[in-house]
């Protein structure tokens, strides 16, 4: 049974991505970027407003409100950029390889869709569905680079399978809950310091299981408040360690490692101010510290003479996160242009899981900020035409790490600053019926 949801979710992961590359947007690797609707206002409300059948993954008590049929798809453009300069490294790192720079930069175009849909089964049930990418990495440095012991490329991608069901309990309170079937891709690259082992590279997936739960509370006829709860999801990752060098058919492995992706909480506002204008805000705690380390297990036995040794159960790699929790704020407005213009405007401060001890160059994350602007229009009765634009201020991100376990900090520190920003343009197009 199990391989057989991994082929399924393996498939769903092809026919949504299509090759397309994944871009954190958010804190740590998760992708904020869920909805068209929602960029322009930078996601603010989202557990609240109930635009489009994208409620369907914010909260589902939502679609209580959402009459007939719907359906919402989007894609997202991302352009995060990661650009590295060197403050003093030492040891294996301070040096740069031949011909080498610092890596230009690591961030790259990617494009992540969505899509959702929703349904009145009767007047006190509904039920919904989505598909979404909620999770994503990618930076991937130009070698060779000074770095290039720490990271070359980091690459995760996933998939999120999502149906869930609403009870309207009353004219002014509704319940909802869904179970997620998520599928999480990872690949991580990097040089050796044993030129007969050359690059290294770590592959692996799994598919993981979790639910969701939300409530929808019309507390005034223009004043909404909504909350919803998302679980962690647990991974046993498996896949392989590969290397480059001429002694590859000696040090290759199969491997195992754990990995939690976090749980998360969001309260939402939504108010009407008038005829012209709506407000919003929200609040999302996101339980990053679940990540502290993600070691990587061999599973089966390799002869090249690793540190440790290379048996069955020895370790292939060791990677420290220390994550913390983090909130996010957001604050928003749509404003009525006329009967089919609405204009979004949002702002809202992410915080980061990492910190200046543990951050490396596959995520140097940081605070940001995020500006937001939209334009939402309706083509005719039944279709809406949603589009958004969003630019993260992200803060400079100050790395300082070695390359564990053969290359560590001290003495060998990659010491430098990564300057940060994103660019997000989004379209949906919704459509009832």
């Amino acid at each position: 049974m199990r391989m057989i949801v991994r082929k399924l979710a393996t498939t769903a992961v092809a026919a949504a991505l299509g090759g397309m590359a994944s871009g954190a947007v958010a804190g740590g690797f998760a992708i904020g970027t869920q909805s068209g609707s929602g960029t322009g206002n930078a996601f603010a409300g989202g557990a609240a407003a109930a635009d489009d059948a994208s409620v369907a993954w914010f909260n589902p008590a939502l679609m209580t409100l959402l009459p007939g049929k719907q359906v919402a798809a989007a894609l997202h453009v991302l352009k995060p950029s990661f650009k590295y300069s060197d403050r003093g490294s030492t040891g294996a790192f301070m040096s740069p390889p031949a011909s080498s720079s610092d890596g230009d930069d690591g961030g790259d175009w990617a494009y992540v869709p969505n899509a959702f849909f929703t349904m009145a089964i009767n007047p006190r049930w509904s039920f919904g569905l989505a598909l979404n990418v909620p999770f994503g990495l990618k930076t991937e440095y130009d070698t060779p680079w000074r770095g290039q012991l720490t990271a070359i490329k980091s690459e995760i991608k996933s998939v999120n399978l999502n149906p869930s069901v609403a009870y309207k309990v009353s004219d002014t309170v509704s319940i909802g809950g869904g179970l997620s079937v998520q599928y999480l891709d990872a690949k991580l690259t990097s040089a050796t310091p044993v030129p007969a082992l050359g690059n290294a590279e770590l592959k692996a997936d799994d598919t993981g299981y979790g639910f969701n739960i939300g409530i929808m509370i019309q507390a005034l006829p223009n004043l909404r408040f909504g909350a919803q709860y998302r679980s962690k999801i647990k991974y046993e990752l498996e896949g392989t360690q590969k290397f480059g060098g001429a002694a590859a058919s000696i040090a290759n492995a199969d491997i195992k490692a754990d990995l939690d992706v976090p749980e998360s909480a969001s309260l939402s506002v939504f108010h009407v101010l008038s005829p012209k204008w709506e407000l919003m805000a929200d609040i999302t705690w996101t339980g990053w510290s679940s990540l502290q380390n993600l070691t990587v297990i061999r599973t089966s036995a390799v002869t090249f003479p690793f540190p440790g040794g290379g048996g069955v159960g020895s370790t292939a790699a060791s990677l420290d996160f220390k994550w913390d929790d983090t909130w996010r704020h957001s604050v928003g407005a749509n404003y009525k242009w006329s009967d089919q213009t609405k204009i979004r405007f949002g702002v809202a401060f992410d915080q980061t899981p990492t910190n200046d001890t543990f951050r490396t160059p596959r995520l140097p994350d940081e605070d940001r900020t995020w500006v937001a602007l939209g334009v939402q229009y309706k083509p005719s009765k039944s279709g809406i035409l949603d589009v958004g634009y969003a630019h993260e201020f992200i803060k400079d991100a100050k790395v300082n790490t070695g390359a564990p376990p053969s290359v560590p900090c001290p003495p060998s520190c990659l010491t430098g600053t990564f300057k940060n920003q994103a660019d997000i343009l989004s379209i949906q197009y919704s459509h009832s019926f």
